[in-house]
């Protein structure tokens, strides 16, 4: 297995990300109205998406929910931010740290406390879940929330089957981040959401061959070449269906507004 360089793996995908994401126009709106719904944001919150990447998710949520104050897209690759526009959008501040920075008060935000964060599908990125959680816990004003976005222990995903086999390997339990979160003072709580893409499939293949998952990043050229063999023997018809279901792992903070 190749060492995962996953700040690497972003800055190379930063200019195609988005990509990435449009197959289904349906699908940022669905899971930015998902986030603000499970974190209840108002437009007075002072919110920040951890792991941001090109501030694709916060951009549709500052749409729908329209907050008086910019929301803070932290990502640790400049690549990245890059894509929100420069300069960016007056409702989206960059702010170049990881979730590890920003727990250890490495990094500096234009605002004091936060009223609600969360972390779509970076949680497995970081080295040491247990202390970088409980830090960024300590970044919530009183009756903060925080919402932490992951897939499943396992996925019905059209990959082949090392990448599979590797997700499972790698990918957190849900129920532990659950653990995590209370022991780090907050009250949390485990529901899940599905969302069925329908993807073409010379366009999913082409995708994996750009490793548009961390995951990928884990295998090699000829792997990854090989694995769309096998993903083209086994998936023949010409538009792949399936679902894409979601942890929602949500925390709430003590205090007002609790």
């Amino acid at each position: 297995m190749e060492r995962r360089d996953v700040r690497g793996h972003y800055e190379e995908l930063a200019a195609e990300y988005d990509e990435h994401w449009v197959y289904d126009p349906n699908y940022v709106p669905w899971m930015a109205d998902r986030i603000a719904e499970a974190l209840r944001l108002g437009p007075t919150d002072r919110i920040a998406d951890i792991g941001s990447g090109t501030g694709l998710f916060a951009r549709e949520v500052v749409r729908q929910v329209k907050p008086r104050r910019p929301v803070l897209c932290v990502d640790p690759s400049e690549a990245m931010l890059r894509q929100l526009g420069i300069p960016p959008p007056p409702d989206l501040t960059p702010v170049v740290a990881s979730a590890e920075d920003l727990a250890e008060g490495r990094a500096s935000l234009p605002y004091k406390e936060l009223d609600a964060m969360w972390l779509k599908e970076s949680v497995h990125h970081l080295a040491d879940p247990a202390h970088t959680l409980r830090g960024l816990v300590g970044r919530l004003a009183p009756g903060g929330r925080m919402l932490v976005v992951m897939l499943p222990a396992t996925i019905r995903y059209p990959l082949f089957e090392a990448a599979l086999a590797r997700f499972e390997e790698l990918q957190p339990d849900p129920a532990d981040i659950v653990g995590r979160l209370r022991a780090a003072g907050l009250e949390a709580s485990l529901t899940h959401v599905e969302h069925e893409l329908r993807i073409d499939r010379d366009k999913y293949f082409g995708m994996v061959r750009a490793r548009y998952m961390s995951l990928l990043s884990t295998f090699t050229d000829s792997e990854i070449e090989k694995g769309i063999e096998e993903m083209r023997a086994a998936h023949p018809e010409p538009v792949l269906v399936f679902p894409d279901r979601f942890a929602f792992i949500l925390g709430k903070r003590g205090g007002e507004g609790a």
